[in-house]
């Protein structure tokens, strides 16, 4: 089984910023690199759209990630808390005194 490469947020930002800035073509960059043309594109693409924040590395998030993230955990607490007061309404809604049959 072959195995995926993983290169450093600061070695595609330098080879985004060497295609851009070079004479060379993009695919002649890629070659000299080591990586593919459409991997190269994909990281010019990605950091034409998002800047400096393109690559944020492995485990760290760009801002619109951790509020998105926090939002997620945020909705299964509260989700969480309404599934237990369900629970508990139906509980205290059929107290052991009370003869709904009549």
């Amino acid at each position: 089984m072959k195995r995926r490469r993983v290169y450093s947020n600061t070695f595609k930002k330098e080879a985004v910023e060497l295609s851009e800035n070079s004479d060379k073509t993009a695919k002649e960059i890629a070659l000299d690199l080591g990586v593919s043309y459409p991997l190269l594109c994909k990281w010019r693409s990605k950091y034409l759209q998002e800047g400096q924040g393109a690559f944020p590395g492995h485990g760290n998030l760009n801002e619109k990630d951790k509020d998105y993230k926090l939002l997620e955990r945020e909705l299964s607490k509260v989700k969480e808390e309404r599934d237990i007061l369900k629970k508990a309404l139906g509980i205290f809604s059929h107290s052991p005194g009370r003869n709904t049959n009549s």
